[in-house]
């Protein structure tokens, strides 16, 4: 069982994603925006994987994840992107600010989405 943090502000897809990753026996906490995970982080909540949309009113995703390496240096919660874009810039810059994985939602059901997320934190 994974302890999973998604933060999207797509409030279907956010609640879908986190229904079947529960469905899948993990614990799933849900965020609106950057703001919103950033305060939970601040809380003293440990994750060991952060889901995060690149595109997201007020933060991108990017900066989220350059954020919460500047919060907390030595994080150990690993950062997977969930996103819409899907160009290979997009993805570097992702990788560069620390995602371990990047999973474009229109080309994965979210039951796959899952999977593909258990595969990749499997490997890591």
């Amino acid at each position: 069982m994974m302890k999973i943090l998604i933060v999207d502000d797509d409030a279907f897809l956010r609640e879908l994603y986190a229904m079947k990753f529960i469905e899948c026996g993990h614990d799933v906490i849900t965020a609106l925006h950057a703001s919103d995970a950033l305060r939970i982080l601040e809380q003293g909540d440990v994750f060991d994987l952060m889901l995060v949309d690149m595109i997201m009113p007020g933060m991108t995703g990017v900066e989220l994840l350059n954020e919460i390496k500047k919060m907390v240096p030595k994080v150990k919660m690993k950062l997977i992107v969930l996103s819409n874009q899907g160009q290979d810039q997009d993805i570097e810059e992702a990788k560069k600010a620390g995602a371990i994985g990047y999973i474009i939602k229109a080309q994965s059901i979210p039951s796959e989405v899952v999977k593909k997320v258990e595969k990749i934190m499997s490997a890591k």
